[in-house]
């Protein structure tokens, strides 16, 4: 006899949102569509089934995660209980922080950004590009 219990499935772009790793499934279809999502190696649509063992390659800006999916929720959780539902390659989690602490390390650098402007250094950047002369204009009053 043949096992007819189903194994749980789940739309691609359902199982992305349920596991946050979109906010919103429009956005997750938006990635699909363009080629970030990749399903077992091979680009995949938004209606593609998601069962356990399927391994996803997912390209976010700079960063990118390979996965293995290990359960599926229809309901969208919290982030400790939808980290469960997938396992991340230990050289992709590598990769990953590594390019995070580029990223972190890229603003605090020399010559790197320091926040907003100071009132002085607002000023001296107004006088420069010669912004902010409209409250004391000449023309008689």
């Amino acid at each position: 006899m043949k096992d007819t219990t189903p194994t749980p499935e789940l739309r691609l772009d359902k199982w992305l949102w349920s596991a946050r790793f979109f906010k919103t499934r429009h956005l997750a279809v938006e990635a699909i569509n363009g080629g970030k999502i990749q399903v077992n190696g091979q680009r995949a649509k938004p209606g593609r089934a998601v069962r356990p063992g399927t391994r996803l390659e997912i390209h976010k800006g700079s960063l990118s995660w390979e996965i293995e999916v290990l359960a599926i929720d229809r309901q969208r959780r919290s982030a400790t209980e939808a980290a469960l539902l997938y396992a991340e390659d230990e050289a992709s989690q590598r990769k990953r922080q590594e390019m995070l602490r580029e990223r972190r390390d890229i603003g605090t650098g020399p010559g790197g950004a320091e926040g907003r402007p100071s009132k002085r250094d607002r000023r001296m950047i107004q006088h420069f590009t010669g912004r902010g002369d409209a409250g004391n204009s000449e023309t008689g009053s």
